[in-house]
């Protein structure tokens, strides 16, 4: 039961994955989408970690109703996905710019 939070929120989580996917559609290198690709998968994990400790946290409180398990559990589930993509948001910017003036200050192959 405690994978009922995932099955709820797994549209929602596909949604904001996608439209973090999507934009800003450029610029869009091999970097971008190694980033975004990590970024995306980290913040699926960590969200089902996150759900299973809820759910856990939600057992153990013996005075909270049966309902609370299922709470706990999205909200840590949630949680854990919002803040891995705020923070890919976040580092998505400066990180791809330093890569991108990198691999622009390195001379071409044939040039002197």
């Amino acid at each position: 039961m405690a994978w009922l939070s995932l099955v709820l929120f797994l549209p929602w989580f596909v949604l904001l994955g996608t439209l973090y996917w999507l934009f800003p559609r450029q610029p869009r290198g091999p970097s971008r989408r190694l980033f975004d690709g990590v970024a995306l998968v980290l913040a699926f994990a960590l969200s089902i970690l996150a759900m299973l400790w809820g759910h856990h946290l939600g057992g153990v409180q013996s005075d909270a109703g049966p309902i609370w398990r299922q709470v706990l559990a999205v909200l840590y589930a949630y949680g854990a996905f919002l803040a891995v993509m705020v923070a890919a948001i976040l580092l998505r910017g400066p990180l791809l710019a330093r890569c991108s003036t990198k691999a622009a200050s390195k001379p071409a192959a044939g040039s002197p």
